[in-house]
């Protein structure tokens, strides 16, 4: 894509706007009413199970699921803070790339209630997560960089070449599947999940298709809006009539590391990090005072940090969506708008 034909974005932007200062009064005032934990299943007749993940906290709504996105930040593994207005900024941001990306495969959405809430199809979910990247970097034991810098040039089933610098460009975009195993992400080859039985050859090459060509959507769009769509994580089912779908959520912040595109080579020439919109900051401030992978007790994350994190998210949704990012002004608390949305969502469906 030509220079022309992208949005120009600063950092600028970033760390000092009049709209950041209009939201970050809200953020602050938010720090003590988080969305870290639900109890739908105690409010909800409807709802009989509760499965509660790293984000999102699930409920067994028979035919389908309840997901609903807390503001709890996790990375390492483990769950560092509770970011406000996390659980609304990954919700929505989901939603508009579930609803622009049905040319390229169906999704699980059947419909969002609330802000904080989608109500999914239920389906057999992939054990394997398809995590597609298009530079060398990151910071955990699994990222591309950490790997490649330790001498490893065969990753995944992909052959890296050598010469390789941290935030380069790859000379195409790869696909690096990972699976669960002791609540730690395990870097695993087609073949191996092949031959494990985790998935068909023929699921497996539909599958990692889309995620290609998800991911190859996602950084088109980041792209026009200033954007470089770095890497990203995509889950998948197989609905009832055995349709792929995808689910979970889609080009987030959370799932997905954004740098500002205009500055990137200029800053990449000189050895520089690239100007990043998401939570690499943070992992990075815990890497620097904790071990955050063996360490029983982590340190809080420092207020000012969190409320950054939160103004970010706002900024990349507004960024990639257009749109303004709609705080919430009811004073009615978090869990009983919930409850009383997925409830009425739920009546309708029967």
């Amino acid at each position: 894509m030509s220079q022309q034909n992208q949005q120009e974005l600063s950092l600028d932007s970033l760390i000092s706007s009049t709209r950041k200062e209009e939201v970050l009064g809200a953020i602050k005032g938010s720090l003590s009413y988080c969305l870290t934990e639900t109890s739908l299943n105690k409010t909800v007749p409807a709802l009989k199970s509760k499965v509660r993940g790293k984000v999102r906290d699930i409920y067994d709504a028979g035919d389908y699921l309840v997901l609903v996105t807390t503001d709890r930040q996790s990375a390492f593994d483990k769950i560092l803070a509770s970011i406000p207005f996390k659980g609304q900024v990954l919700n929505e941001t989901s939603l508009w790339w579930f609803d622009r990306t049905r040319h390229i495969t169906q999704n699980a959405v059947v419909s969002a209630p609330d802000k904080n809430v989608t109500i999914a199809k239920k389906c057999s979910v992939f054990p394997v997560e398809f995590v597609v990247r298009g530079y060398v970097t990151g910071s955990t034991d699994t990222s591309l960089w950490t790997v490649y810098k330790n001498g490893v040039r065969n990753y995944c089933g992909n052959a890296l070449p050598d010469g390789l610098v941290k935030s380069q460009k790859l000379p195409s975009n790869i696909l690096t599947p990972t699976t669960k195993a002791d609540d730690h992400d395990v870097p695993i080859t087609p073949e191996e999940i092949v031959q494990s039985g985790l998935m068909t050859e023929a699921d497996y090459c539909e599958v990692s298709s889309k995620a290609l060509s998800l991911f190859e959507y996602g950084q088109r769009v980041a792209l026009e809006h200033g954007l470089i769509l770095v890497d990203t994580k995509y889950e998948f089912g197989k609905g009832s009539d055995g349709s792929v779908l995808l689910i979970d959520e889609v080009h987030t912040p959370d799932s997905s590391r954004y740098w500002i595109a205009h500055s990137y080579e200029e800053r990449f020439q000189k050895g520089l990090e690239p100007e990043n919109v998401d939570k690499e900051f943070l992992r990075l401030w815990f890497k620097d005072h904790c071990n955050p992978y063996e360490d029983k007790v982590l340190p809080d994350a420092p207020a000012d940090l969190v409320c950054e994190l939160a103004w970010r998210y706002i900024f990349l949704y507004e960024t990639i969506t257009k749109s303004k990012f709609e705080l919430p002004l009811t004073e009615e608390p978090i869990h009983d708008r919930i409850s009383r949305n997925v409830e009425l969502a739920l009546s309708s469906l029967r």
